[in-house]
């Protein structure tokens, strides 16, 4: 086990000013730890951290902080996500001891999809604090030492501290609002749902920047290759909260048999270079979902890398 960090790479790499660029790796059904590596290994040096997912779409996977802690040996800088569904505050603020204590730095702060989605409908779903509540509780263990029935922590947790935000769900007027009291909670870094329509996307980080919110938190902007038309179709049709405009699905459509990937690829890479450009965008998150062995290509093909060393 390596010596426990410092602090944060993503933290330090955004507080110099640079364009962070993190990746994600969705944790084995199981507990193949070289099937894990063999994710990883892409992502190396190519990212920033590597967002690692908490039982995503309510299916049950190696936990979040196992795997997080595995790539921390693999010498990457994880992102771990916990959701609300499965925890009461006990295990919340346990997990968070233990993850800092395994030398975890950054934790993105989420509810969670509802189990009746996931491969365990009939399981209990606990929410015993919400999302906005999670935010809170960390930022009061890390800035005050203390736990949330107000008793001394010996060594406070010291996370660099995340949420999400989705532009696009409804009603859209409110979403600019729910971010900025995500921020008032005490997120120190926030990452979009994957956009696809742009346009809708820069009306969101507008409000956002009217408001001063860029520069209150660090806003990433999330983004998801499509690998086929089945996929756009897919999240267009079956993904709560997922705006895909019908003139992608064409995009896609015209590109010919097989060729479908690379026009998303060409499209992520279209957005990171407006995002780079966007006041109010301090950087990307990749969500390479289940291929993250092309990560390396993007990059490059982004012109994100070298990574800078903070």
């Amino acid at each position: 086990m390596s010596e426990l960090k410092s602090g944060s790479n993503l933290e330090k790499v955004l507080k110099a000013g640079h364009f962070a660029f993190t990746g994600e790796c969705g944790p084995p059904k199981g507990a193949n730890v070289e099937h894990l590596k063999e994710k990883i290994e892409p992502l190396k040096g190519m990212v920033d951290a590597v967002n690692v997912t908490d039982n995503q779409t309510a299916v049950v996977r190696m936990s979040s902080w196992a795997a997080s802690t595995i790539m921390c040996q693999e010498g990457v800088e994880p992102n771990f996500q916990m959701v609300c569904r499965d925890r009461n505050r006990l295990a919340i603020q346990a997990d968070i001891l233990g993850v800092y204590a395994m030398g975890i730095r950054n934790m993105l702060c989420l509810s969670g999809d509802h189990q009746r989605f996931g491969n365990h409908p009939e399981s209990k779903n606990v929410y015993d604090i919400d999302s906005m509540q999670l935010i809170a509780l960390v930022k009061k263990m890390r800035d005050e030492g203390k736990f949330l029935n107000g008793e001394e922590i010996d060594v406070p947790p010291r996370l660099f501290i995340g949420a999400a935000a989705n532009p696009f769900s409804d009603p859209f007027e409110f979403r600019v609002y729910r971010l900025a009291k995500k921020i008032d909670a005490g997120a120190d870094f926030i990452q979009t749902q994957c956009i696809y329509n742009m346009d809708r996307f820069k009306e969101f980080i507008k409000q956002a920047v009217d408001m001063g919110l860029y520069e209150k938190c660090y806003i990433l902007a999330g983004v998801t290759p499509m690998k086929s038309v089945g996929m756009a179709l897919y999240m267009a049709k079956q993904v709560p909260g997922m705006d895909v405009p019908e003139s992608l699905i064409k995009r896609l459509r015209g590109a010919g048999k097989g060729k479908a990937g690379e026009e998303g690829i060409r499209f992520a890479l279209e957005q990171i270079e407006e995002f780079k450009e966007m006041e109010g965008v301090a950087g990307v998150h990749l969500m390479a979902i289940e291929w993250e062995h092309k990560v390396p290509e993007i990059a490059e093909r982004a012109g994100v890398l070298p990574r800078p060393t903070v």
